[in-house]
């Protein structure tokens, strides 16, 4: 059953939606595994730039199976805007989809908790899409579930119970039972012919030994565990979500650890290698570092391998595949982020105080002035772009496998290890 994990590892944003387009090519099934409106995969099929938040990227392959698990949180008016937007594009999700009966389901009322609670002093930087308090819902077992949508008496139940809890949080503000109602039914109307035990669907898959295709959302720094709590996304994002979030044990033959040639952050929470605002707005321009979901501007830096090298071990990296390298392009030096001042530890700290103290220490790496758009493999890039490539996979320790040097799908490509120069 060969399975392979495309995977975040900085704070999002790292390209992902693309290389799983490409490598969909290859595979039977994608399944999302975590997260939920939040996500912003961008991808280019047939020249058309198409973002999707909830469906997974393999709905534009038309060969493709695609399982929405257990493990995310659905916002079901939303989605369905979602897939009629790509159906309208030629790619129809009819026998295509197959949505967990158990995912949990985001209504107004989460998005209003969340907005509100943006509003107040202990800003986190969300994407405002209710993410967190479905999630929390969950945990809290006073959660809507997809399976829920599919009875008027289950829902109303549901619905009940979260109001109880959720409503006095927001007031006269909140909305109503029946508010919420209506809608709900209409949208469970709509998604029936895709409510199922995805779970199931994915063990039969992996019996047949079909290839699936496992697609992260964010990135491992934003892990509601090992990320910069509290300013982290509330899914688990690296490889140890993947049985929870998909619904069974799993054993993943290849993954793919995605990461720029730089980094970028959205929202609040330290960034250790961030760079001065005149050299971050520079770089935030050439990379077009505006996020997909919201358009809200990135943070831009340096590429933190010691940051990099510690999520890899915790995911167990196969390979890495290095976005947006044409970017540097024109820079002259250039820096990674290779450890701290006074920091011995080989992992980050858990403590946020102390994640926030870190000064980076940097390595100068020369730049290259070339453009490199039209690159389609290793011996086609420049000697000091295949040194700096070199430079990061010694230091984090996994081959790099994919480099990607534009939007388009031909303009990412494999290689077998690290570029020589």
């Amino acid at each position: 059953m060969p399975t392979t994990a495309i995977l975040g590892l900085q704070w999002g944003d790292e390209g992902k939606g693309k290389l799983v387009d490409q490598l969909c090519a290859r595979h039977d099934l994608c399944v999302r595994f975590q997260g939920g409106g939040n996500a912003g995969h961008t991808v280019y099929p047939e020249g058309r730039k198409v973002v999707l938040h909830h469906l997974p990227t393999g709905v534009l392959h038309r060969h493709c199976l695609n399982i929405l698990g257990p493990g995310m949180v659905v916002d079901p008016l939303k989605l369905i805007a979602e897939i009629d937007e790509v159906q309208a594009l030629g790619y129809s999700c009819d026998k295509r989809l197959v949505i967990s009966d158990r995912l949990a389901i985001t209504t107004p009322l989460h998005t209003a908790l969340d907005a509100a609670r943006e509003g107040d002093d202990g800003k986190i930087g969300t994407t405002k899409r209710g993410i967190g308090p479905t999630y929390a819902d969950n945990y809290d077992r006073i959660a809507l579930r997809a399976c829920d949508l599919l009875d008027k008496s289950a829902l109303k139940e549901a619905l009940a119970r979260n109001l109880k809890v959720r409503g006095p949080q927001l007031g006269k503000a909140a909305p109503t039972l029946d508010s919420l109602l209506g809608p709900l039914l209409e949208a469970g109307k709509r998604l029936k012919p895709y409510i199922r035990d995805s779970a199931l669907v994915l063990k039969e898959a992996l019996d047949e030994d079909k290839r699936v295709l496992f697609e992260g959302a964010q990135g491992a720094l934003l892990d509601v565990s090992y990320g910069t709590y509290p300013f982290v996304t509330s899914s688990h994002t690296m490889a140890s979500g993947i049985p929870a979030g998909a619904g069974l044990w799993v054993k993943l033959d290849r993954v793919i650890g995605v990461t720029k040639a730089y980094c970028t952050r959205v929202g609040e929470g330290p960034f250790p290698t961030e760079l001065p605002k005149a050299e971050g707005d520079r770089l935030r321009e050439k990379g077009g570092e505006y996020g997909a979901t919201t358009g809200r501007p990135r943070r831009v830096g340096w590429v933190d391998l010691f940051a990099l090298r510690y999520v890899c071990r915790l995911s167990g990296v196969t390979e890495l595949a290095v976005t947006k390298l044409d970017v540097l392009s024109g820079l002259g030096s250039l820096k990674a982020g290779v450890g701290y001042k006074g920091h011995k530890e080989p992992g980050l700290p858990a403590e946020i105080s102390r994640f926030a103290a870190l000064k980076p220490e940097y390595r100068a790496l020369d730049g290259w002035s070339e453009a490199l758009g039209a690159a389609r493999g290793g011996s086609d890039l420049p000697a000091t772009a295949r040194a700096y490539l070199r430079f990061m996979e010694e230091f984090v320790g996994v081959k790099i496998g994919i480099i990607s040097v534009g939007p388009e799908r031909e303009a990412a490509f494999e290689v077998k290890g690290a570029p020589q120069g």
